[in-house]
């Protein structure tokens, strides 16, 4: 017996039939954006310091995403808070520099509504590297300026270019830094760099670094209401560091990864394992899947646990001898932060700023 259909059952049962196909014959299920909670996620230096304002990073970020403006605009607005703060020595003017003492910032931001993206690396002498990348991403076709190349573009792009970004504090730690380990004794590359680092982790035990600033970087993501998503990191990079050595922060899929339909990941932390392992990209990908923030970012720590093998890199337990952070948010406003040991990161909400514990992947701390 033949079954009369309405014109309206016709098409309800095709867009079931349609979604179906894509669950089961597509790949992943994309995350559809819909109305979230506004949010910011950050390090935890966003909700400390201040350059002499009253308000945090974090607060100034979502403050301004709760005026309606560009979540992109407003993240970076936060982040010059900190980059433009002296008493932060990871980020921006006054940031713990290279071997040579010279201060080489990285940025890079992504802006998820408009599939876009820019960065800059190993740049000096421009105190707010995460304009130079927003920048790089409005005006060239180009994602990725580096050394004298962005240096030169921020010029013409109308930036003041400084001749030194030290402060007297940054200043006084690299000659302490230099007064210790005395390059001119080694002869052998190798051997430098590994006096240099053990200089670097002395004057961390001592307190004369703050342990999360010898990696240094500040990443911030915000998601809208209307569930529009940007990130920005930004960072002087490993204290002491070989001239023209660039981490994770400039690198798109390592330091940031934004996708406008699922969420965004940032990190802080050792650069060199999160580059090999691009877990801003794994974090991003398994919310594509349907993880949950915290859940994706464990899984990307546990795959750089898994790949950490040289003796160098484990302590006496056999486990990663350094700090790794992840920094993450979904489209719907749900967030988490993540990392290899304790630490802590920053969000702000309706209900203001907080400080929060992360999840963390080991116990204790590293080794040094």
């Amino acid at each position: 017996m033949a079954t009369n259909v309405t014109r309206r059952q016709f098409f309800i049962a095709g867009a079931t039939a349609g979604a179906a196909a894509a669950a089961f014959g597509q790949g992943p299920t994309v995350i559809r954006r819909s109305p979230a909670k506004p949010v910011v996620v950050s390090s935890a230096n966003g909700n400390r310091f201040k350059n002499g304002g009253d308000m945090t990073g974090v607060e100034k970020a979502w403050s301004l995403i709760a005026q309606g403006s560009d979540v992109l605009d407003a993240v970076i607005a936060g982040v010059n808070i900190v980059e433009l703060d002296p008493l932060d020595d990871s980020v921006g003017y006054g940031g713990l520099p290279n071997a040579e003492g010279i201060v080489q910032l990285d940025s890079s931001c992504m802006h998820g509504p408009r599939k876009r993206a820019g960065a800059v690396a190993s740049i000096e002498g421009v105190r707010t590297p995460s304009l130079v990348a927003k920048a790089v991403m409005d005006y060239t076709d180009h994602h990725l300026l580096v050394g004298r190349g962005a240096q030169e573009f921020a010029r013409n792009m109308g930036f003041k270019i400084e001749d030194d970004l030290n402060t007297a504090n940054s200043r006084e730690k690299w000659l302490e830094w230099k007064r210790r380990t005395d390059p001119s004794h080694y002869l052998d590359p190798k051997t430098r760099a590994e006096a240099g680092y053990r200089v670097a982790l002395q004057m961390v035990a001592e307190g004369k670094i703050d342990r999360e600033h010898l990696y240094g970087t500040i990443n911030c993501d915000g998601v809208s209401p209307r569930g529009e998503i940007c990130g920005v990191t930004t960072t002087s990079g490993l204290a002491w560091k070989i001239p023209g050595r660039v981490g994770d922060s400039p690198i798109l899929g390592a330091g940031l990864y934004v996708d406008g339909d699922v969420g965004a990941a940032g990190s802080t932390g050792r650069g060199e394992a999160n580059l090999y392992n691009l877990c801003s990209f794994v974090i991003v990908d398994n919310m594509r899947r349907g993880m949950h923030p915290k859940d994706a970012a464990m899984d990307a720590l546990r795959r750089v646990k898994a790949n950490t093998i040289e003796k160098r890199l484990l302590n006496t337990s056999g486990n990663p001898n350094f700090g790794l952070n992840f920094y993450v948010v979904n489209a719907a406003g749900e967030y988490a932060g993540a990392s290899m040991y304790p630490s802590h990161y920053a969000v702000c909400t309706e209900h203001g700023a907080q400080t929060l514990e992360t999840e963390a992947l080991l116990q204790g701390k590293p080794e040094g």
